[in-house]
């Protein structure tokens, strides 16, 4: 394992849940697995737990909710020089599109942090 035990079994539940079709329990076990691990010892694991949590929030039509957990999931990433958390933040923007075109204004912030996250990461 990766991380601590009940971290990661906290995260294939939600993994889980997500296969199944349950948003809600996923996003509880998502935050859960977050919140279980250390935080500087695994800042990248924390931060794909969180962006899976917002995820599942978003397919629960809680784009306000998704977007502070992206936004948590940004913040967690600083410092971490990841592929994976790269293309995430590439497809948080692509996944926020939609809202920001229809002027949803928490999702143009977090699209614009979210542009200078990548901007700073060349």
């Amino acid at each position: 394992m990766w991380s601590p035990p009940p971290a990661t079994v906290h995260s294939r539940t939600a993994k889980v849940f997500e296969t199944l079709g349950d948003p809600r329990n996923a996003t509880r076990r998502y935050a859960t697995a977050a919140a279980s691990r250390p935080g500087m010892t695994y800042a990248r694991i924390i931060a794909l737990d969180l962006v899976a949590q917002a995820e599942q929030q978003a397919k629960q039509s809680s784009i306000e909710q998704a977007c502070a957990t992206w936004g948590c999931a940004i913040d967690t990433m600083a410092g971490v020089k990841s592929s994976r958390t790269l293309k995430a933040v590439r497809t948080l923007r692509s996944e926020l599109r939609p809202y920001r075109d229809r002027g949803v204004r928490v999702a143009a912030e977090l699209d614009e942090r979210a542009r200078v996250f990548l901007a700073h990461q060349r």
